[in-house]
């Protein structure tokens, strides 16, 4: 277990610092209101900075992970004995990921309207901890087939969706 690389938790929050989406693998943290504490202080120190790419920084006796895009801000939070490269290959799996689902359009809105996918993405990339998946395309091809019932497959729903909106265009300037 403890060649094992792992996570303690994953957060996603908003550009105030309230959750969208959270997951705690450990008992570090024992209580609602201690998350709550310890999402509300990661959020104070790494609010001003700009982190459009990865940055880490030590933290409380743990390495986190994280990376902003608008209005969302992605927390990969580890041990100090953790892998800082493993740590940021889960936050790019995971943020590549919701990238593929939601269609490139990542910002708190499509977040929360489409967080069961969210949520989803993070069972496929950590259970209890343990790292399974990194793969973002491998990930949402997954979630995709999850929230899908098996019906089709992710690239099979985004050629439907496609031919969806040509008609919906196509019906458009027809009706001008």
């Amino acid at each position: 277990m403890e060649s094992c690389p792992s996570v303690k938790n994953v957060l996603l929050l908003d550009s105030e610092g309230k959750r969208v989406a959270v997951k705690y693998y450990t008992d570090d943290w024992p209580s609602h209101a201690a998350k709550l504490a310890f999402e509300k202080s990661v959020f104070t120190k790494t609010e001003k900075t700009n982190a459009r790419t990865e940055e880490i920084v030590m933290f409380d006796g743990y390495i986190v992970v994280y990376k902003f895009i608008q209005d969302l801000h992605f927390f990969v939070t580890g041990g100090d004995n953790e892998n800082e490269l493993i740590l940021a290959t889960v936050l790019q799996g995971f943020f590549d990921a919701v990238d593929l689902l939601l269609r490139n359009n990542v910002d708190k809105r499509t977040a929360l309207e489409n967080l069961d996918l969210i949520f989803l993405c993070l069972d496929e990339i950590v259970d209890r901890g343990i790292v399974l998946e990194t793969e973002a395309s491998v990930i949402a091809e997954k979630v995709a087939s999850h929230s899908l019932d098996g019906a089709t497959s992710f690239s099979e729903q985004t050629i439907s969706q496609a031919l969806a909106t040509a008609r919906e265009h196509l019906a458009r300037s027809l009706l001008k």
